[in-house]
């Protein structure tokens, strides 16, 4: 009478056990840790056994750790760990009190202790990290970028943060690849993560995996990406250069039209050439009066060269830039208009 029940609890414990072993399983194939806050403190603790404290840098140090059992998140113990290396260390105070201030005039590089090679890698990886959040969070992605580059998880008390926002600079950047690489690395620990982090990075690997090049996608992030720059007051080269790329790819992408819109006229004519060679099916009465029923048409105009473009008829050229913006934001207009602007003075020229 109870043999149903003592199945059910068969098969209950088969599909937890399977879980369990799903588990232990990613678990073995991550290829980064989380540290514990016991741990952060005792390699901070080992850093600090190297130097010579004075009783009030002891008691600067153990005002910030209060309670060693209490378990902190990851962006809390990065930033105790950052005060506590800035007490004994004056590299690592410069660079803790420029992330305290609320202005984007710091400049990453000249903070030595990122770059000081003497330094323990516990105290430049951390900074690094501290520095490389702060810009990201100002949206400084190509220097936050910079800055991470080079840091690995083991050393840092934060290594989904730098996952995090390594992977958030790629695809601000539309480095597709990179992105995916760092989002996918993240969820590795995904059951451990804030749950922020992990719906952001399933929106980012969303976002960008169906990403074509020249596409009207790309094009549309990276003027986006232009005026991010751009409010920044980063008007230099790389700017330049990625006004130049969107050009291309908008002269690309009008070349393709092109080229389909000839086809189509092109076979418009086959088709009416066939319609008008038919035959036929009884001859003409001497006494009907013969109707004209040609196609009717004439080769549109040779546009040819390039530079014809901005010859382009106004009816025609407005076409074109109703195709190309259909699926773009209206203000990435004035970008395309540009572009018929610029071929027309080459033309000119």
């Amino acid at each position: 009478m109870h043999r149903p029940f003592a199945i059910i609890g068969v098969l209950a414990a088969a599909a937890f056990s399977s879980v369990t072993a799903a588990q232990d399983d990613l678990e073995k194939r991550a290829t980064w840790s989380i540290p514990t806050t016991a741990e952060v403190k005792a390699r901070l603790d080992d850093y600090l056994s190297t130097k010579k404290l004075d009783d009030a840098a002891k008691l600067k140090i153990e005002a910030l750790w209060p309670d060693e059992a209490q378990s902190l998140d990851g962006g809390e113990l990065l930033d105790r760990l950052t005060a506590s290396l800035a007490v004994v260390e004056p590299k690592a105070a410069e660079v803790v009190t420029a992330c305290r201030q609320n202005s984007i005039d710091v400049v990453a590089k000249k903070f030595e202790g990122l770059t000081d090679e003497s330094l323990s890698p516990l105290v430049r990886d951390n900074l690094r990290l501290l520095v490389g959040r702060w810009l990201a969070q100002h949206d400084l992605v190509d220097e936050s970028l910079e800055v991470l580059k080079d840091v690995g998880t083991e050393n840092v008390a934060d290594p989904a943060t730098l996952l995090f926002y390594q992977a958030v600079g790629q695809h601000r950047l539309l480095k597709k690849d990179e992105c995916l690489t760092a989002a996918t690395k993240l969820l590795e620990r995904e059951s451990e993560l804030p749950r922020r982090y992990v719906t952001l990075a399933r929106l980012m690997e969303a976002d960008i995996k169906p990403l074509k090049e020249d596409s009207l996608d790309e094009i549309a992030r990276m003027m986006d990406d232009i005026r991010r720059r751009l409010a920044l007051a980063r008007a230099g080269k790389v700017v330049r250069d990625e006004e130049d790329s969107v050009i291309a790819k908008l002269e690309k992408m009008i070349d393709q039209l092109e080229k389909q819109r000839q086809m189509r006229q092109q076979q418009q004519r086959q088709r009416n050439a066939n319609r008008g060679n038919r035959r036929p099916n009884s001859p003409m009465q001497d006494s009907q009066r013969a109707e004209l029923k040609g196609p009717g048409e004439v080769d549109p105009k040779n546009i040819g060269k390039r530079d014809g473009w901005g010859n382009l008829p106004p009816k025609e050229r407005q076409e074109v830039l109703q195709q190309i913006g259909r699926d773009l934001p209206a203000h990435f207009r004035e970008t395309i208009e540009e572009y018929f602007k610029r071929l027309a003075q080459d033309g000119v020229r």
